[in-house]
């Protein structure tokens, strides 16, 4: 796949300026004994897991290419002996990464796993897997991390739990963020060429009006059929959305078309990623500069 280098997404420093967000969140805890080897899938929730953790871990992220689509991953030798060496290791789940299993039943090694689908309870036949995109709900996940820590290492766990409440905290703007589109954009229509950014609209209270079959058709790798393209492309001509919720990391001839048609027809475009991109030091800038674009998308949008 194509993959779009320059989109109004993430400048950053926009989010960040608003929003009073430091480069890296503080952590506590410079222990003497040697650091937890930590494994995540993903470099958002190694990412968080190097901010719970501080000096007293070493965090390998598996997925970090900020211009690769994650669905096309594949995995090497290198990443098998990485993972072998894990005394904790952290994945998505809700069949996100199942990559990850295969690797485990191959490693001799017995990690403790934090798997966020199961601290969220998220399952079913077809379950969104972009969970990190709830950040009300994130701070679970982190504090079960932070418990996988505190077992592998008992002698930093007061660092760990300082660190984690460090983190919560920081959560506090990007959740003003979402109040503050809910209060103002209570139940506004919205689309999004995948379900990438799904939670936080549903947190927002946005009314998302992708047709479910163009989306997932889009996350699955394949073409829409041509009743959900045709719905998607009216939402656009009709006016019926205020915004377009572009990913970045996924472009298709399709979503391009459906892109460049928003364009045309005055409807703002907000970028999202899947993983964290360049230039972005932790996962709170990201969440932040990507929802206050979503934030000032809405403010200038014409109303359908």
């Amino acid at each position: 796949m194509a993959h779009l280098r320059s989109l109004t997404l993430l400048s950053g420093s926009l989010g960040l300026a608003l929003l009073g967000l430091s480069g890296v969140v503080g952590v506590a805890g410079a222990g003497t004994s040697p650091a937890v080897h930590v494994v995540a899938a993903e470099n958002f929730w190694g990412n968080i897991t190097s901010q719970l953790g501080g000096n007293d871990v070493r965090v390998t992220s598996l997925i970090t290419n900020p211009n690769a689509d994650p669905h096309l991953f594949e995995t090497s030798a290198a990443d098998a002996a990485t993972l072998a060496q894990a005394q904790v290791v952290v994945e998505n789940g809700a069949g996100y990464d199942t990559w990850i299993g295969s690797l485990l039943s191959a490693d001799s090694g017995h990690p403790r796993i934090v798997t966020a689908a199961s601290v969220l309870h998220v399952g079913g036949s077809d379950p969104n897997p972009h969970l990190w995109y709830d950040i009300p709900r994130v701070p679970a996940v982190a504090g079960a991390i932070t418990a996988a820590l505190a077992k592998a290492a008992p002698q930093d766990a007061s660092a760990f739990h300082a660190n984690l409440a460090r983190f919560d905290a920081s959560l506090a703007p990007i959740d003003a963020t979402l109040a503050t589109i809910k209060r103002q954009f209570h139940n506004v229509s919205v689309a999004y060429t995948e379900r990438v950014p799904g939670y936080a609209l549903a947190d927002a209270d946005l009314d998302v009006k992708t047709p479910p079959g163009f989306a997932r058709s889009i996350e699955d790798g394949t073409d829409p059929g041509p009743a959900d393209t045709l719905a998607m492309q009216q939402l656009i001509t009709k006016h019926d959305i205020n915004v377009l919720l572009y990913n970045v990391q996924t472009v298709t001839p399709v979503t391009t078309q459906i892109r460049s048609l928003a364009l045309q027809h005055g409807i703002p475009v907000v970028g999202v990623s899947e993983t964290m991109p360049a230039g972005v030091a932790t996962y709170q800038q990201w969440q932040a500069s990507q929802l206050t674009h979503l934030l000032h998308a809405l403010q200038t949008s014409r109303s359908p």
